[in-house]
C-alpha cells in the first residue's frame, strides 16, 4: 500500500470511527504465506477460509484498535507479505 493510500485511509478512519473501537481486517494470501499471516495476527482471534482451488486462504480478524495509527500499522506490516490482498 502506498503512503498516499494509507494517508487517505487514515483520514477516512478518523472521520468514520470513534477510537478506541473494534475494527475488522480482511486479508487474502497465497496458501504458501499462511504462516506469515498467522505470525502477523499472533495473539488475536481470527478465522480462516481456504479457497475452492486451495491456492489461497482468507483471514478475518476483528481487533480492538486504540487509534487509526494502530490500524495503519497493521496494514503496513501486512503489506510486507508477498501476494497479500487487503480487503
Amino acid at each position: 500500500m502506498s503512503d498516499d493510500l494509507l494517508l487517505r485511509l487514515k483520514e477516512k478512519l478518523d472521520e468514520h470511527h470513534s477510537f478506541p473501537c473494534p475494527y475488522t481486517f480482511k486479508f487474502i494470501v497465497p496458501l504458501a504465506k499462511f504462516a506469515e499471516m498467522v505470525e502477523l495476527l499472533k495473539g488475536f482471534k481470527f478465522t480462516t477460509r481456504e479457497s475452492r482451488t486451495g491456492k489461497y486462504i482468507s483471514f478475518t480478524a476483528e481487533l480492538h484498535m486504540e487509534s487509526s495509527e494502530r490500524v495503519i500499522s497493521i496494514y503496513r506490516a501486512a503489506a510486507s507479505i508477498e501476494g497479500l490482498i487487503a480487503l
